[in-house]
């Protein structure tokens, strides 16, 4: 903060002109591309004496093309651009730094970091190129950014006295006034206006994050499956669809990668397939690694869904589609009015081995079941349910000659 002069206290702050402060936070993508140059166009418009973007971001996702137009933009601007990075534990890196370096003034709060890594695209023309994360005092030093300031109001303050770069005149962001007990302090003397994404743009850009779109990609695709086996209002189905649109715009602005796509894809499927077997089998040791590597992989350019994010999506897929849809499945097909007790007596069809338990398929849905004979039956052998243990069926082979009468009866009921 400027030093403050005891001899030149005011009675208080004057107001006069406003200023434009914007947060940008996340990866910069399209959204956030297009919301700057639209903000830089209505300060301009507005006669903002200048715009103050607040930064925060690991990166860029958009291409050179556009973060040199963005700085052009920035460098060009006619009132001038100011970049705070904060708050504390902000970060501005790769292409999001390259904003830093093209404001006419920039500051860092204390704990932020700035610097170039390898996801980001190289430093612009004539620039310096900076490897690791710097801290505020070291990016001071070295003239990357103008001073430090731990809070977006010392920010504002700070930039009294400052010429930016090509402009006529210094800026006049601040007054001195007389606090009783304390002396004299700076506060801001000019209005500040806010500005933020409209709604529908935050949720595009929300959607533009690597764990963001995983979760949304598992998700939609689990819900489809799961109206799929419930055959419902389409609640499912709706749902589902919404977060696959929501994905589809996700990875539109992300680096993704086609093949991993796919592989959630197929996951979903394998999992389907062993639920209407009836049994975890193959295909869910298959699904399961093709949703984890689909996960690991989604995106590129090193940028990857966080831990949380691939566990959630990974152990919750294992868990809905081996814990919950087999039972969604048999409330589905099962008749609660008069109870399970009615199936004994049923005829059925063994679809795994049944030695001493396994998977039988009766009344078009898959329920466990166990044997006490020392034959074990087989997959495909017909079966005769004789008790009920729970949600267990106990069952034995049904022979050839009474299947031919008793089948008819079984599907009569």
């Amino acid at each position: 903060m400027p030093p403050v002069s005891p001899a030149s206290p005011s009675a208080g702050p004057t107001i006069s002109g406003h200023l434009d402060v914007i947060e940008v936070a996340g990866l910069l993508d399209r959204v956030v591309a297009d919301f700057l140059v639209q903000s830089v166009r209505s300060a301009e418009a507005g006669g903002a004496l200048a715009l103050v973007v607040q930064l925060d971001s690991g990166g860029a996702v958009i291409s050179r093309n556009q973060l040199d137009a963005i700085a052009t933009r920035f460098s060009s601007a006619r009132v001038p651009v100011a970049v705070w990075v904060g708050p504390t534990g902000a970060r501005a890196y790769g292409g999001a730094f390259e904003l830093v370096r093209a404001a006419s003034i920039s500051s860092m709060a204390p704990g932020t970091r700035v610097g170039r890594d390898s996801r980001g695209p190289a430093p612009g023309p004539g620039r310096e190129p900076v490897s690791g994360a710097l801290g505020p005092a070291v990016a001071v030093t070295r003239g990357l950014v103008t001073f430090a300031a731990p809070t977006l109001g010392d920010f504002i303050v700070g930039l009294d006295g400052r010429t930016p770069r090509g402009a006529p005149a210094p800026l006049a962001t601040a007054t001195v006034v007389r606090v009783p007990g304390i002396g004299p302090r700076l506060e801001p003397a000019l209005q500040v206006r806010f500005g933020k994404l409209g709604l529908w743009p935050r949720v595009a850009h929300a959607a533009a994050s690597p764990s963001v779109v995983e979760l949304l990609l598992v998700v939609g695709c689990l819900l489809v499956v799961f109206e799929f086996f419930t055959a419902g209002v389409g609640l499912a189905a709706a749902a589902g669809a919404g977060c696959l649109v929501l994905a589809s715009l996700g990875l539109g602005s992300l680096p993704a990668r086609p093949w991993a796509v796919a592989l959630v894809a197929v996951g979903c499927v394998g999992f389907a397939i062993d639920v209407q077997a009836g049994a975890p089998r193959a295909w869910t040791v298959i699904g399961t690694v093709a949703v984890a590597g689909g996960a690991v992989g989604l995106v590129g350019r090193g940028l990857r869904p966080s831990p949380f994010a691939m566990a959630a999506s990974v152990g919750g897929t294992v868990l809905f589609m081996v814990g919950g849809m087999p039972a969604v499945v048999r409330a589905r097909f099962s008749t609660p009015t008069i109870g399970r007790e009615s199936m004994v007596g049923e005829l059925g069809e063994a679809l795994t081995d049944v030695s001493p338990e396994g998977t039988v398929a009766l009344r078009a849905a898959p329920w466990r079941a166990r044997t006490s004979r020392a034959t074990p039956i087989r997959a495909g052998d017909a079966v005769r349910v004789v008790g009920i243990d729970g949600v267990l069926l106990e069952v034995e082979p049904e022979g050839p000659e009474e299947v031919a009468g008793g089948g008819n009866a079984g599907r009569q009921r």
